[in-house]
């Protein structure tokens, strides 16, 4: 096997085994090495990089959510999240002091009209103790942070937002890669193998001694573990299902697009999210390395892959998914809805050359009154997928954090909101490793929260 070091290795048996090395997985990873006594771990990768996929920063909107104006977040998710996001704050503050993995800006929710802005306001009252440094601010006060907010706007109109100076853009990329390399320096033992280009082909429970699981990797010697974590998106609910958990589980993928333009704001603008829909509103956010360049969206479409622009993974996109009667009157019932089949036909069309352009640019004049159709374009190769679940029992989406326990195993599907929650969901997942693997393997707690806690 080759690491990431070029060196060889032979030893193929270990405490953990990750499958994914995204921002999760490597987080994981780096939360291991640093807070746990875990002897062995093996972090696998079917891809040549880390974080290639959706962590990649051409695959999402590179935010760091703390649930502030996130107004699809009620009060008791958004207290939730601000502490998870928090832990990756002051990791970013400790360790990236140069800004090579981070920028910050300031952001707001802006609110158009009279109900949005008395959303607002409630929202402001429910929400002062958990975030302090939130602010309503008024037009006047928009207008000096963001002029192109208000530039060609009725002036008749109301106008409000909430406003916060601590907004961050994130390369979760890159993020991703320096969790490794910080766990690899933090490997005096050398109980860190890095299997990438190494496809998980299929895992098997072991039986008899300590259990633990069987991966067949392709181009590999099987490798085993005693613990299993697959923080690999889609895959991981394939994965599950393959040892008999998340049956009742399917994948609606939704893929997500943007559009960009010459810079138009200062700092990160989002909408006020659509009541009854589980998919976020468009937002106009700088991109994290081009400073020059503000990308809007994301729009939002079903399609029928766990990877975008990776057609192979239609295939198994539809094995995940399953092809029982329970699934497909789950689909159903669920893109039926007026308000999903609206919206699922709208961001179609947006795909559409010229008229697409057209169409989003009314949801960006939102944000941006002024903007004109030659002001923006598609931003070619950017948007991942994103796996959101279907609970076929209910036949409803699940829109919470898709995290399946089994024994001795963690599939990690899609932690909400996705990378913001990658150290916290690291935590959980390293406490419960140290607690089934027993004797004298431990989570260092009280050193994670005094580096790293809200």
């Amino acid at each position: 096997m080759t690491t990431a070091s070029g060196t060889l290795t032979t030893r193929h048996k270990y405490d953990v085994a990750i499958v994914g090395a995204g921002v999760c997985g490597a987080a994981l990873a780096h939360v291991l090495r640093r807070y746990t006594n875990v002897g062995s771990i093996a972090l696998v990768e079917k891809c040549s990089e880390a974080a290639s996929v959706n962590s990649a920063s051409w695959n999402n909107s590179q935010t760091l959510h703390f649930g502030d104006i996130e107004t699809n977040y009620n009060l008791e998710k958004s207290r939730k999240v601000n502490r998870a996001a928090t832990r990756v704050r002051r990791y970013l503050e400790v360790n990236d002091p140069e800004g090579e993995l981070h920028t910050r800006y300031h952001k707001m929710v802006l609110g158009v009209g009279e109900e949005e802005c008395q959303r607002l306001e409630q929202r402001m009252e429910s929400h002062r103790e958990t975030f302090p440094d939130l602010e309503l601010i008024e037009r006047d006060r928009i207008a000096e942070l963001e002029p192109a907010l208000v530039e060609g706007r009725d002036p008749e109109q109301a106008l409000k937002a909430l406003f916060s100076p601590d907004g961050y853009a994130v390369d979760y990329g890159k993020l991703a890669r320096f969790f490794i390399k910080q766990a690899k320096q933090q490997d005096d033992e050398g109980s860190l193998d890095l299997y990438f280009d190494r496809k998980v082909e299929r895992i098997e429970p072991i039986q008899g001694g300590d259990g633990g699981y069987l991966l067949k990797v392709r181009n590999e010697k099987p490798i085993q573990a005693r613990f299993l974590v697959a923080a690999a998106g889609g895959h991981s609910l394939l994965m599950a299902k393959q040892l008999g958990y998340g049956r009742h589980l399917g994948l609606l993928s939704v893929a997500g697009s943007f559009y960009e333009a010459e810079r138009k704001l200062n700092g990160k603008v989002y909408t006020m999210q659509v009541k009854g829909l589980p998919f976020a509103a468009p937002h106009g956010d700088p991109e994290v390395h081009e400073q020059g360049t503000t990308r809007f969206g994301p729009t939002a479409k079903p399609l029928p892959l766990l990877e975008r622009r990776h057609y192979a993974s239609f295939w198994d996109y539809w094995r995940t998914l399953g092809f029982g009667w329970n699934t497909m009157a789950s689909l159903l019932r669920i893109l039926s809805r007026p308000i999903i089949f609206r919206f699922a036909d709208l961001n179609s069309l947006y795909e559409v050359p010229v008229l697409g352009k057209r169409l989003f640019l009314g949801k960006v004049r939102k944000i941006v009154p002024g903007l004109k159709p030659a002001d923006i374009r598609r931003a070619r190769g950017y948007g991942g997928v994103r796996p959101q679940i279907v609970d076929t029992r209910d036949r409803d989406l699940d829109m919470g954090e898709a995290k399946i326990e089994g024994k001795n195993a963690r599939f990690v599907i899609t932690p909400s909101p996705g990378a913001s929650v990658c150290l916290q969901s690291a935590s959980e997942d390293a406490q419960a490793i140290a607690d089934a693997l027993g004797g004298d393997f431990s989570f260092d707690r009280d050193r994670f929260e005094a580096e790293l806690g809200a």
